[in-house]
């Protein structure tokens, strides 16, 4: 048992000690910053957007219409007429500063009757009928079809060799080289393989093929084709492309190693006729300080002839359309002009992405910022940034000091890609920015009949409205 007595200095000293430690937490807290009035009030306004898109939203509903009352609107197709009849009425409907019809002649290419594709000269087998998608701007055949012994490739040297060998000429080729599973950026694998679905066809050509078979551009193994567009060449013969699905890849690339005589049959009646007349649909609301400066968010409204075009790009232009209804239920007057845009084309010819560009061109319009909807509605991750070289990087340090708002919403700001058809835009040194929403699946259905309104979940989508509607509020009171 300790008898020391406790020195009367000493407990003074105690006392005073045990005061200051009381009193830390309010000294800190005095030495921490309260928010100051704009960044309350920002942070007031995003979560009234947010609350304003998962109670009060429009997208979902205006999404459904698209996809089940109109369907699929390829470019020059009646579904196409439609779209623009309905998107301009929908704009309207929100009571806009303006909203008009921009025209622009498209290409019209037709899919006809559905394709035929057989697999032929197995001796387990026998012939064998297989789901095929011939890919946008194919030229078709006969009524005979074509057939060739299918000779399976998986690289650019491997088709170059076998060519240079003569082991090309009068045969089937088919492309079967995977999309990469180990890039964790879905687009990373897709860019890295579509380049055999795009020019395919001519480098197969180049060396006598009649025809290709193309492995569709997906990660999932399932029995869907993917279509999407190619280019010709018109250097060498135009042959006739289609895509088969990964099931369907995997089985015929096994078949080919028990037994290398399969032949390939095709009958395709797809056929590109004269350019035709469409439109881009625009609305927006004016600004009050710089009307002709502009911040553009837009999807493509032409989606490939197969299921419902709802991930590609049904989405990406309902959210752009509720982008300015959210402003305008919360009330907010915008310094610069926001404006929608639903472009016309984006699959099959970029041309509504050119003559917008070259409109606000000719008027004088700058874009301060263009962000474009074309990656699914799949939940929000974030965005990311480009610009001419010469203006990218003040111009990216002004939106990212944005991200410390953003990121309550799990939101991220980057430098990467933007969009198809705001590309055109670059030259006037504005910003390009392209959302980003989770990637994984988007592949799973991307040109294919799996694309449909069944596919889309709607808090998804409506986040990602919300998360555009909140990067346009900050861009247009941040960003000069």
């Amino acid at each position: 048992m300790c008898n020391h007595r406790l020195n009367p200095r000493n407990l003074l000293f105690a006392t005073l000690l045990i005061g200051c430690f009381s009193l830390l937490p309010y000294a800190l807290q005095a030495q921490t910053p309260a928010p100051n009035a704009t960044q309350a009030a920002d942070e007031a306004a995003l979560k009234k957007i947010y609350a304003t898109a998962l109670t009060d939203g429009r997208c979902y509903q205006w999404l459904e219409h698209l996809c089940l009352r109109i369907g699929h609107r390829l470019s020059g197709s009646a579904g196409a007429d439609k779209a623009v009849v309905w998107g301009k009425s929908m704009l309207d409907s929100l009571k806009l500063d303006s909203v008009w019809l921009q025209p622009v002649m498209v290409p019209r290419w037709v899919r006809g009757a559905r394709e035929q594709l057989w697999i032929n000269g197995s001796r387990k087998a026998g012939g064998i009928s297989m789901p095929a998608l011939a890919l946008g701007g194919s030229v078709g055949t006969t009524e005979d079809g074509i057939s060739g012994k299918i000779v399976e490739v998986k690289s650019w040297a491997a088709l170059d060799s076998l060519g240079l060998a003569g082991q090309i000429h009068g045969k089937v080729v088919f492309y079967n080289r995977p999309m990469n599973p180990t890039y964790i950026r879905t687009f990373d694998a897709y860019r890295d393989a579509v380049d055999q679905r795009s020019s395919g066809a001519s480098r197969a050509a180049k060396h006598g093929a009649v025809g290709v078979l193309v492995r569709s551009m997906s990660l999932k193994i399932d029995g869907f084709p993917h279509t999407g567009g190619l280019r010709y060449d018109s250097t060498y013969k135009l042959i006739p492309a289609v895509a088969i699905s990964i099931a369907d890849a995997e089985r015929l690339s096994a078949m080919l190693r028990e037994e290398s005589n399969l032949v390939a049959a095709m009958i395709l009646g797809c056929h590109t006729l004269s350019d035709t007349l469409s439109y881009n649909v625009i609305g927006e609301i004016r600004g009050r300080e710089k009307p002709k400066e502009i911040i553009a968010v837009g999807g493509h409204l032409d989606s490939w002839d197969v299921g419902h075009g709802a991930h590609d790009d049904g989405a990406g232009c309902v959210q752009s359309m509720d982008v300015l209804r959210y402003l305008r239920k919360i009330g907010y007057r915008p310094r610069k002009t926001i404006r929608c845009v639903l472009f016309m084309n984006e699959e099959n010819g970029l041309r509504g992405g050119r003559k917008y560009a070259a409109e606000a061109q000719r008027k004088g319009e700058f874009h301060r910022c263009a962000i474009e909807s074309d990656a699914g509605g799949f939940t929000p991750r974030g965005f990311t940034f480009e610009a001419e070289e010469s203006v990218f990087p003040k111009m990216f340090e002004k939106v990212k000091a944005l991200q410390p708002l953003l990121e309550p919403y799990g939101l991220t700001i980057g430098k990467g890609g933007s969009g198809a058809d705001i590309g055109p835009l670059k030259s006037q040194k504005g910003l390009l920015c392209g959302y980003v929403p989770d990637p994984q699946r988007y592949f799973d259905v991307h040109h294919a009949a799996s694309d449909v309104f069944s596919a889309i979940n709607q808090r998804e989508l409506e986040l990602g409205a919300a998360a555009m509607t909140a990067l346009i509020y900050l861009i247009d009171k941040h960003v000069d």
